[in-house]
């Protein structure tokens, strides 16, 4: 893939199929891993990491449709829900387990971090931060629930249950005994540096089990 050009003056993140997130990703994955993505949509990602890093690429996804799309992309993929599949598998069964901007959309997180560090030797866990400073704005400005470019949806019909910040998954880390190998967060195109859950609008965490 061709070198990104930066944009001059800020510190840059290069972009992976439209989403600076999969940029992040891609960076951490090694070569030739077990790759489980949950929540894996038309298969993209998976796609990319299967070409260009000789994955062995599986994907979870609870829209048929979008499974469909998937595999027709060549990523072995089948329809099931986060919340449940897990337990079916052994422990360290992945190199790594990637869910990424779909952790607030699960019934039961914690329960689903828990699964993603048994089963996976790593987990990615990437989660639009509910702390960034627009929608603390929006909150505060309207007195409503905040809609944001992120958080584009009414209150009634998004499919974010759960809401979350930096410092939330900072505090679950510490409290599950996880060990944060690497975090990253990202303004749009920006990597950011300095008060992340102020800040950054996503972030992105690669933790393992002590």
């Amino acid at each position: 893939m061709p070198a990104a050009v930066p944009v001059k003056g800020k510190p840059f993140v290069r972009q992976l199929l439209g989403r600076s997130d999969f940029a992040i990703i891609s960076d951490i994955v090694e070569p030739g891993t077990q790759v489980l993505d949950l929540g894996c949509g038309d298969g993209e990602l998976l796609e990319w990491l299967a070409e260009n890093k000789g994955v062995e690429a599986r994907g979870v996804e609870i829209s048929p449709a979008k499974v469909q799309r998937a595999i027709a992309r060549g990523v072995s993929a089948y329809q099931g829900d986060i919340d449940e599949v897990l337990p079916d598998y052994p422990d360290h069964a992945f190199d790594y387990v990637i869910l990424s901007q779909t952790l607030q959309e699960t019934r039961q997180p914690l329960k689903v971090v828990r699964e993603m560090v048994r089963v996976g030797r790593r987990a990615i866990v990437a989660f639009p931060n509910f702390g960034h400073w627009p929608v603390r704005l929006a909150l505060l400005g309207t007195g409503r629930a905040p809609k944001t470019k992120l958080f584009p949806h009414d209150w009634y019909d998004s499919p974010n249950i759960h809401f979350l910040t930096v410092h939330d998954f900072d505090q679950l880390a510490g409290k599950e005994g996880l060990v944060i190998e690497r975090c990253y967060f990202l303004a749009g195109r920006r990597r950011v540096t300095f008060l992340p859950n102020l800040l950054a609008e996503v972030a992105v965490y690669l933790v393992r089990r002590r």
